[in-house]
């Protein structure tokens, strides 16, 4: 699908190269995520078995938001197992550049059509308690603070709480 000069798609094994590329890019410039300029430490062939996983997976998608040839933003669902199956984990992750841009909300409202698609319920995710932008895009999809994580991250001598929310898809 195009949206102006956007391509979104669903990243697929062949993908992994540039998925672990725009990890470490993406870590370097924030302190929001989980990982830093290193990237996630797996291998190309790792993450190539994860991105066929998901694509298996009907209740999970990991979409790429690219700009020409370049990763500039991604999305996903994760599915949950067992007495959770009706429950996923949405996440995502922008460049720097192209914050404030209305590509988190491109995939946001991606990501929800996909759940509604897959019958998930309920999608949860954490986000760092100061990202004032990303808080403010999950509340403008219906996302509800259900609490707080204290001292999610340790970032140096630094602790960082985490908001956890939810969106319910059930009506």
């Amino acid at each position: 699908m195009v949206n102006n000069e956007l391509q979104i798609r669903e990243l697929m094994p062949e993908d992994a190269k540039a998925l672990l590329a725009f990890t470490k890019r993406v870590g370097g410039e924030t302190d929001n995520l989980t990982f830093g300029a290193d990237g996630i430490p797996i291998s190309e062939a790792a993450e190539q078995t994860m991105l066929a996983e998901m694509h298996e997976d009907p209740k999970s998608i990991m979409l790429g938001v690219f700009r020409e040839d370049e990763l500039i933003a991604n999305g996903s669902i994760h599915s949950m197992p067992r007495r959770m199956s009706h429950r996923a984990e949405l996440g995502i992750t922008v460049i720097r550049d192209e914050w404030n841009k209305g590509i988190g909300s491109i995939l946001m409202e991606k990501l929800i059509e996909f759940a509604k698609d897959a019958g998930i319920e309920i999608l949860n995710l954490e986000v760092r308690a100061d990202n004032t932008n990303a808080v403010h895009l999950y509340e403008k999809y219906g996302f509800r603070h259900i609490g707080t994580s204290p001292a999610y991250f340790k970032i140096g001598d630094e602790y960082v709480d985490f908001e956890i929310m939810y969106l319910d898809l059930r009506g």
